[in-house]
């Protein structure tokens, strides 16, 4: 099938979506993820169903957006869509590695939605096991308007999460960095040790670990 060549598009679109929606497909998924990097934290995926006559204006990458604007879509999102979302802790990453938990959380996610899918559209390039069609588009939260909330919807979650773990694990800076590998937090892990929420099979927490 031919697709729209949405990778010299400065924003996404819905043209993927009307494509399927014209072959057919009635309720079509976004799924996307945050949280594959950190050193610390669950991975968190969200899956949403836009509504094609109520789409929350100014979708965009998660990353392109400030904190506030997140914020504020992910409420409009959360209000007008079909949202599923699926958070998959750091004990489980650490047990079966961070791309399965990743593919687990994208599942998830997808049987989250009240509606269910016919059609997931799902950024990067791998597709996790699921009972319906499916396809990966790299980049797709760039160029996929359902991508994009999910995008937003995973973000928004997974930051919140990292900022109630700074009052439950002060002095790692949780708050600020969410868990990733700046130097402050590698300066806090190697003050403080790992915490609960480190993940032990990445390798700066398990390297500290074993000269521990």
């Amino acid at each position: 099938m031919s697709r729209p060549d949405s990778n010299r598009k400065s924003s996404p679109d819905f043209s993927f979506e009307q494509l399927l929606a014209d072959e057919g497909y009635s309720h079509i998924a976004g799924v996307d993820e945050a949280g594959r990097g950190p050193w610390a934290g669950a991975v968190v995926a969200a899956c949403v169903v836009l509504d094609a006559d109520n789409i929350p204006s100014g979708l965009d990458d998660s990353k392109k957006l400030n904190a506030s604007r997140r914020d504020q879509l992910f409420d409009e999102i959360m209000q007008s869509c079909d949202c599923g979302v699926a958070i998959i802790d750091e004990k489980t990453i650490d047990e079966i590695n961070i791309l399965q938990a990743t593919m687990l959380a994208m599942r998830k996610a997808v049987e989250g939605l009240s509606r269910g899918a016919d059609y997931v559209l799902v950024d990067g390039n791998r597709v996790p096991p699921l009972n319906v069609d499916a396809e990966a588009l790299v980049r797709g939260d760039g160029r996929s308007l359902s991508i994009a909330a999910a995008s937003i919807v995973a973000k928004v979650t997974r930051d919140r999460l990292m900022i109630a773990a700074d009052e439950e694990y002060p002095g790692y800076g949780f708050a600020r960095h969410k868990g990733y590998g700046t130097r402050a937090h590698s300066d806090a892990l190697i003050k403080l040790g790992p915490c609960p929420l480190h993940r032990r099979s990445f390798k700066p927490v398990r390297a500290l670990l074993e000269r521990q």
